[in-house]
């Protein structure tokens, strides 16, 4: 009747798959960490990121400015076309 356990096949076993899953696990960890890394990487290299977030600001007013000054004229067209509507229909009272 054996005493003791045998636990070389369990190291061996354990030891062999460790041998693959290790490598394996750190290439899968390189690759779910690395846009990671680079997100941060462009975080802190804000001065590029101010510059740009400035000319962003300065476009988007320009453009909020083009908005107001194309609403202004699309509200002159509908006066001057309800004003020659009225023109060409006197007695006509909407």
């Amino acid at each position: 009747m054996p005493t003791g356990f045998d636990w070389v096949p369990i190291v061996a076993i354990v030891m062999g798959t460790l041998t693959v899953l290790v490598p394996l696990s750190l290439v899968t960890l390189r690759f779910a960490i690395k846009p990671i890394a680079e997100a941060v990487a462009h975080m802190r290299s804000s001065g590029a990121a101010q510059e740009e977030l400035a000319i962003m600001r300065q476009r988007l007013s320009l453009l909020e400015q083009q908005f107001a000054g194309i609403e202004t004229e699309v509200e002159r067209i509908a006066e001057a076309q309800d004003f020659q509507a009225e023109l060409l229909n006197p007695g006509r009272k909407d």
